[in-house]
């Protein structure tokens, strides 16, 4: 047994991203001891560049037959809305067919109504998670415009709205008339419109997430910069490994490192299929648009966010692994679209940001104990949605390790479900 670091922590929490963040202060509300360990620190990763949406209306999985009908297209274009960098083709086959089973109608069905429930609780937790860690002035509820330059398009979009609709999520499709007195300045192009007003989103995602680090540490809680390499069950607790340093000692663990949890999860023989999603974007300076609710140009693949700290440009979906240099191309492509679509749009003085999203091929997380222990769960997998989860998921891993009933029902996210 490895030497290991004296510590009384009740949870180790691995990840100091939005979700693993999140996930530590829940569980110092149910009173534990929490220590929460990272590779680079808070915010250091797809926490700090994302969208800030907290997206409870996008209930649809990304495996879908809709899906499948534009892949083919969207793969030829190295620079469009999903692409796979053919050296990697080999490596991500086994996702790639994973993706393709859970593409099937029923369990897209399936998929839709677990990833609604946990969008419920989620939005349902948000507010009163916000209000108890000082950060709800961060919040905006400037909705979110989808755009369509077609009625073809929008045509096509239809049936995703219906089944939006009947889960109760509100919407109202708009014309071009309409569409300009809620933003100004869209280019003419776009001729539908749908608004949905239930899209929140965070005033800037990385200043929220280290405010949380902030209240974590203020409240007694504990941020150790190392990268754990393996997990290992120890009597009545967990040691984990730490690369280059003594082990460290927990009575339970949370895995909640994003994009690198799988790696870590095979250490007690979990062999998940988590695949990378690498975003791209430009933040532009605050005054450089107009920008009065978020914007999706889902043709596209990509949205254009208003932040506290500037107009976000970005988006896109690149199944590239964790190794591969970033291609900024695609957030230069991106920016020279948004050019297009806003007219008035100064492209100028912008900073460039690549991120890891941590993604399952049926689009749902998975939270839920490993196969080896109870005394380790798992928390990661939110794809594009860890932000948008993150107080749900929250809530579920708190009830989880203090012995409640979890808000819902578990088994969609099993880890072992592959």
């Amino acid at each position: 047994m490895m030497q290991t670091e004296s510590d009384a922590t009740d949870a180790l929490v691995i990840g100091a991203g939005v979700v693993g963040l999140s996930i530590a202060l829940a569980l110092q509300d149910r009173g534990l001891t929490v220590t929460v360990v990272d590779r680079e620190g808070p915010a250091a990763g797809a926490s700090a560049g994302n969208a800030g949406a907290f997206a409870f209306t996008d209930i649809l999985p990304l495996a879908s037959p809709g899906m499948l009908r534009k892949a083919p297209r969207w793969l030829l274009d190295a620079t469009g809305p999903l692409t796979i960098p053919p050296a990697y083709a080999p490596a991500i086959a086994p996702w790639l067919f994973r993706f393709w089973r859970a593409c099937r109608p029923a369990q897209v069905a399936a998929s839709t109504v677990a990833q609604t429930a946990l969008m419920d609780l989620s939005k349902a937790e948000l507010e009163p998670f916000l209000q108890a860690t000082g950060t709800l002035p961060m919040l905006r509820k400037d909705g979110n415009l989808q755009v369509y330059e077609s009625e073809a398009e929008f045509e096509a979009a239809r049936p995703g709205w219906q089944v939006r609709a009947a889960h109760g999520i509100a919407f109202r499709h708009m014309g071009a008339e309409e569409m300009a007195e809620l933003q100004p300045g869209l280019s003419p192009r776009f001729v539908r419109g749908t608004f949905t007003p239930g899209w929140y989103s965070i005033a800037d995602p990385r200043l929220y997430t280290l405010a949380l680090a902030e209240r974590f540490r203020g409240r007694g809680g504990r941020i150790v910069l190392a990268q754990v390499g393996a997990l290992a069950p120890q009597g009545d607790g967990v040691e984990i490994a730490v690369v280059g340093g003594p082990a460290l000692r927990a009575g339970k663990v949370v895995l909640a490192a994003g994009a690198h949890s799988h790696l870590i999860a095979r250490s007690l023989g979990d062999r998940i299929p988590l695949e990378t999603e690498r975003g791209y974007n430009t933040t532009l300076p605050p005054d450089a648009f107009d920008l009065r609710t978020q914007i999706t140009f889902g043709g596209h693949g990509f949205v254009v966010t208003r932040l506290s700290t500037g107009i976000r440009v970005g988006g896109a979906v690149e199944l590239g692994g964790l190794k591969r240099p970033p291609n900024y191309r695609r957030a230069e492509v991106m920016l020279k679209k948004a050019q297009g679509f806003l007219p008035g749009l100064r492209a100028t003085g912008g900073t460039q940001w690549m991120g890891f999203r941590p993604s399952l091929p049926d689009s749902l997380p998975a939270i839920g104990a490993s196969r080896a222990t109870p005394r380790v769960l798992y928390a990661f997998g939110h794809g594009h949605l860890g932000l948008t989860q993150s107080a749900g998921t929250a809530r579920i891993v708190a009830d989880l390790l203090t012995g409640r009933p979890a808000a819902l029902d578990l088994a969609p996210f099993s880890p072992q479900r592959f």
